[in-house]
């Protein structure tokens, strides 16, 4: 009997027309950060920002992407089976679902959906559920992940512990995957969580402990914070690395290869040192990835766009091994393995 595959049918993205540059960065941190040090260590040329609703809204973004996948692909809404929606919770209207949203306007209507939350790890996530769900149903063909994404909206750029996510955007992305598609074959994965930090970082007032009040209002727009810094920093400094390299390792491992055979590392957007150390401990060179500091970090759509944008620059084709990996708050760590072709 032969094994069944999961292979990636193709992609779409959706990014707004608003852009923010390093130097606007730098004058919102009051010039606390210089526009050199923006460039020079977060690694930001300029970042997508998001225009005016109802264009950008998260849900509407990540419909506009799955428009897009479905062009660039040619399959048909109909013949879809299950929505993964990557979609952030910062969305239209608290409570409704992405997935359904999304299935509605691009006329999937044959299809089931549901929304599904890890973060900015949320699509590598995504993607391992919809090959296992693939796999283990009969019943199953066409699954897509899709969502968009704009945390970006939160960031307080007067806060100086909050510059790790000064380079947040706005976007959203699809990713079709198809059972026995036969190439561009989705291989190993390996996840990693350390719940000990999932109170450390998010948005502090609008909650159930924090309620919006008249009060607080204005400030509540911008609470994105690391709600315990020195816990997060300290024990991030302490595993990070060593769980993103497992991550891989697990990956490759699980796929039957090695960390030489990687020819493209799709990774979202982190600080310039940390980038180039990834590459450097994965004896990659620049040519084998895509650093995204023309786009900044769109959360979970990263993984989609540096695969779209690698396809376009033809830096992914028949036979090309990639990586994708991930992190996102919480704390959880993501890879993939991909052979294209």
């Amino acid at each position: 009997m032969q094994e069944t595959n999961v292979g990636i049918v193709g992609t779409g993205v959706y990014l707004p027309k608003g852009r923010m540059s390093a130097k606007a960065i730098s004058e919102q941190t009051n010039g606390v950060w210089s526009e050199q040090a923006i460039y020079d260590k977060l690694g930001i040329k300029e970042k997508v920002i998001p225009l005016a609703l109802p264009d950008d809204g998260t849900q509407e973004m990540g419909a506009r992407a799955a428009l897009d996948a479905l062009q660039n692909t040619g399959i048909d809404p109909k013949t879809i089976d299950i929505i993964l929606s990557v979609t952030e919770e910062w969305k239209e209207y608290p409570l409704t679902t992405s997935a359904l949203y999304i299935q509605d306007r691009i006329g999937a209507v044959n299809a089931w959906g549901i929304d599904v939350q890890n973060r900015c790890c949320t699509t590598v996530s995504a993607m391992k559920m919809a090959k296992d769900m693939l796999v283990a149903d009969d019943d199953i063909n066409i699954i897509m992940v899709v969502g968009g994404y704009r945390n970006g909206d939160f960031v307080d750029y007067t806060d100086k512990d909050m510059s790790m996510m000064y380079n947040l955007g706005a976007g959203g992305g699809a990713i079709i995957l198809k059972k026995n598609h036969g190439k561009n074959l989705l291989l190993g994965s390996h996840i990693i969580a350390d719940g000990s930090l999932s109170r450390t970082a998010g948005v502090e007032i609008g909650g159930l402990c924090n309620p919006l009040t008249k009060d607080n209002l204005e400030e509540a727009r911008r609470s994105l914070r690391l709600l315990d810094p020195v816990k997060m920093k300290n024990r991030l400094n302490e595993v990070s690395m060593p769980n993103w390299f497992t991550c891989i390792d697990e990956a490759l491992r699980k796929s039957g290869m090695t960390r030489k055979d990687i020819d493209y590392l799709d990774i979202l957007h982190i600080k310039r040192s940390g980038h180039e150390a990834m590459l450097a401990e994965l004896d990659l060179s620049p040519a084998q990835t895509i650093y995204l500091e023309d786009y900044g970090h769109i959360g979970q759509i990263d993984q989609i766009l540096s695969l779209h944008l690698a396809l376009q620059k033809g830096k992914v084709k028949d036979g090309t091994v990639v990586c994708m990996i991930a992190a996102g708050i919480g704390y959880v760590w993501a890879a993939n393995v991909i052979r294209w072709g």
